[in-house]
């Protein structure tokens, strides 16, 4: 493993192993913290062999869209926003990879200090289907430099509760049933109240909205099909005044 820290852009630390099957184009594995106290996990470094280079491949899932050709459309479960911040980023992942590689997989570390918690903005986008517990799909920004998509609010027995993005694991529990391993996730108690409080709090206020804009819009149906019906007499349009 290797870590090292960001300082031109928010405080961030890498760690990288290799891959133990060299044989295929997965060359290694990095996860990703942002001071520490949110992991990103299930970043693959991968081969061009056409190009005979390596490039960084963020955690994706298997979306319902399709292209043309009908084949399924996968998109990144995160990734950073800005071109800057993704070439620092993505730069420093394969140097990592490449000390690790130098040193026959030896664990790196760096000492570092005391991580301040990353600033972070949140939007939500009320959602409901028939027959399922999802509320809402929310989006979080890490310092306008790196997103998350695809954080569900859920219907619980008693409340809402949050659920970062996840992967299926080849592994199953006592009931036999798939087990489910999160992608990107809090790792201290105090930053996940701290986004799980504003997840849901933003939620609550995307639904008032969202309330709000049905009624107007309701009301303003109304309003026009009252004057319909006003302008009209014995089935005749009367004219307009």
């Amino acid at each position: 493993r290797f870590q090292t820290e960001s300082e031109e852009f928010m405080k961030y630390s890498i760690k990288v192993t290799e891959a133990k099957n060299q044989e295929g184009n997965v060359k290694g594995f990095a996860t990703l913290v942002f001071g520490d106290s949110f992991k990103i996990t299930n970043i693959a470094i991968l081969e061009n062999r056409e190009k005979d280079s390596l490039f960084v491949s963020m955690p994706r899932y298997k979306s319902s869209e399709r292209d043309e050709n009908g084949g399924t459309i996968y998109k990144d479960v995160c990734n950073p926003i800005t071109a800057e911040f993704r070439k620092e980023l993505y730069d420093n992942i394969l140097e990592a990879f490449e000390q690790v590689k130098a040193s026959d997989g030896q664990e790196f570390k760096t000492e570092k200090g005391e991580m301040e918690m990353p600033e972070f903005s949140v939007t939500v986008t009320p959602y409901e289907r028939e027959g399922s517990n999802i509320r809402g799909l929310a989006r979080v920004y890490f310092e306008d430099n790196f997103i998350v998509n695809n954080v569900s609010i859920l219907q619980g027995k008693d409340k809402l509760f949050v659920a970062m993005p996840s992967y299926k694991t080849k592994q199953t529990d006592e009931q036999g049933k798939a087990v489910y391993q999160d992608v990107c996730y809090p790792v201290t108690k105090e930053f996940r109240e701290k986004l799980y409080t504003e997840i849901v709090n933003q939620y609550e206020i995307a639904k008032s909205k969202k309330e709000e804009q049905a009624l107007g819009s309701a009301k303003n149906q109304a309003q026009s099909q009252a004057k319909d019906q006003f302008m009209k007499a014995d089935g005749k349009d009367l004219p307009f005044r």
